[in-house]
């Protein structure tokens, strides 16, 4: 059913992984990103957060790769240092859009959406912790579908949805540990769909950092940051080297 792919595309899209979703910009750090599940040989890369600015170093298919995002020129930069290449993607002409604000639990989370309207409910207990709920209506060929979404009052983060179709997800922080040296919060995504075994995700939330910095998930993959080291990074890892050419993007099949 469309609608209801619709309401499931706009709950899952801003809460899934959420932790991962605000940029650390405020803090310049270095880490290893470690990768393990049961199935799967363990693979490594490095990240590195500067001001505005993301590098991540990594392997595709046997192949280094870097990827270089530009938060202030609005570009980004694929490089591929074993060719001395590179491909640019720029921010489309007269994209000048600020920076996101912080996330609060008072922007509706239906702002600038089609066919979406919320409304705000009130402030609820989600796990302990106070969440503003705000219900989601989906209007669209003449049919209406009604969700609802709490968000984090501390964090304005998506800590509870629950779907016409009786799926539903709730964050619920457990305790507070340290990890490598950092006080990181663990908290557990519960997500319940009809019919089937709630799926389990644990996070380990570095609030400094504002991000997750461990993920294990139902499947046994973990995805982890190691290693960190907070400091100012140097600008050149944030650049193109002088010796690289510049690759023109393939033609597009439609052309």
């Amino acid at each position: 059913m469309k609608i209801q792919r619709t309401m499931q595309i706009l709950l899952l899209a801003s809460t899934l992984l959420t932790f991962n979703t605000q940029a650390a910009d405020t803090v310049q750090f270095s880490a290893d990103m470690v990768s393990s599940g049961p199935n799967a040989a363990a693979t490594t890369g490095k990240m590195f957060i500067g001001d505005g600015r993301v590098r991540i170093e990594m392997k595709q298919d046997g192949r280094e790769l870097v990827r270089i995002h530009d938060q202030q020129r609005r570009v980004e930069w694929i490089l591929f240092p074993a060719e001395k290449r590179y491909l640019e993607n720029a921010a489309p002409t007269g994209d000048n859009r600020a920076p996101p604000s912080p996330p609060s639990a008072e922007d509706n989370p239906c702002a600038g959406l089609q066919d979406v309207t919320c409304q705000r409910i009130g402030v609820e207990q989600v796990g302990g912790r106070d969440a503003i709920k705000w219900e989601m209506t989906v209007t669209r060929d003449g049919k209406t579908l009604t969700g609802a979404q709490w968000l984090d009052v501390q964090r304005g983060l998506p800590v509870k949805y629950v779907m016409p179709n009786g799926q539903s997800m709730e964050l619920t922080l457990l305790e507070t540990e340290t990890r490598n040296g950092r006080d990181v919060e663990k908290w557990e995504m519960v997500v319940r769909i009809p019919d089937q075994a709630p799926l389990r995700t644990l996070q380990w939330y570095d609030p400094q950092l504002k991000l997750a910095v461990r993920e294990e998930f139902p499947d046994g993959n973990v995805r982890a940051l190691e290693h960190l080291q907070l400091g100012a990074q140097p600008d050149d890892l944030f650049r193109v080297p002088a010796d690289y050419t510049r690759m023109e993007p393939a033609p597009s099949a439609a052309q």
